[in-house]
């Protein structure tokens, strides 16, 4: 975790690591085109992982003494499913919620927990293959953490607004929802259809914007976070000063470590129990 870098000043090294490895369209294309490369692949080959490691459980489940990885993930399919029970009542919505729940938990905790990998070690790798292509290693940029990506975090409360909207004209039908739309939350009566109407809109734009920006923000600062006690242990000299700072990076790191593992779990979690009551209001009637 000590800062790369003899070139580098403290603002360089931070602002290096919080480079997106990317596509570089004209100015004049819309930024839209602009893909990040590095989120991308670590959110597919997470999830990736993540799918053969339930399969796997699935797969080799016994019904007599689970192992111990069966019975960790038995605990987990069990919490996820109480958890669906008491908000979506609907047993019928709850044969695809409730997967739906444990894929969006097990995946954004795996991908929260990618912050816990020495800040330098696979931009590092990336590095030395990017250099060997015959290009600048200096300019090998990686973030290894897709949930620190406002793109990737956005895009997963999308698809849980997707999943409500879809929700939303089953369980209604198409005109009982319009007719909510129109109706709700202030009355039945003409003059109110454009204020509930505007309500009912913003309301889902404020549900899925904060849905994503709360994981972003939280995931973001725990990686800047990082970076700065990455920055002590790169200050090391042998000097009584320089030797303070190692050893507060060594603490420094080892604390927050420890106590992210509660945040990104924790993170996954509200991500999770956001997504089921949002599905849950979808089966609500007005």
């Amino acid at each position: 975790m000590a800062a790369e870098g003899h070139e580098l000043s403290a603002g360089d090294y931070i602002v290096h690591h919080l480079t997106f490895w990317q596509n570089h369209p004209p100015k004049a294309v819309a930024d839209f085109s602009v893909f990040n490369y590095d989120s991308m692949f670590f959110s597919l080959t997470i999830g990736a992982i993540v799918c053969w490691l339930l399969w796997r459980a699935a797969r080799k489940a016994t019904p007599g003494v689970p192992g111990r990885f069966q019975a960790a993930v038995e605990i987990l399919v069990e919490i996820v499913d109480a958890q669906a029970r008491g908000i979506v009542h609907n047993a019928k919505s709850r044969k695809l919620v409730a997967p739906l729940a444990l894929t969006v938990f097990v995946w954004i905790f795996a991908l929260n927990a990618m912050d816990l990998l020495p800040v330098d070690l696979l931009p590092a790798i990336w590095g030395q293959i990017y250099g060997a292509t015959g290009h600048d290693a200096h300019h090998a940029y990686l973030r290894v953490v897709p949930t620190a990506d406002l793109s990737v975090t956005m895009g997963l409360s999308l698809g849980v607004l997707l999943v409500c909207l879809v929700y939303n004209v089953k369980i209604k039908g198409a005109g009982g929802w319009v007719h909510e739309l129109f109706t709700a939350p202030f009355g039945n009566h003409f003059a109110l259809w454009p204020l509930n109407f505007g309500m009912q809109m913003i309301e889902f734009i404020a549900k899925t914007v904060s849905h994503g920006m709360r994981l972003f923000g939280n995931m973001y600062a725990g990686e800047l976070i990082f970076l700065l006690i990455a920055l002590m242990g790169g200050a090391f000299t042998l000097s009584a000063t320089g030797i303070a700072l190692a050893l507060g990076h060594v603490v420094a790191g080892t604390a927050w470590a420890i106590f992210h593992i509660l945040i990104i779990t924790l993170q996954a979690f509200v991500f999770m129990m956001l997504a089921l009551v949002y599905v849950g209001q979808a089966h609500e009637t007005h």
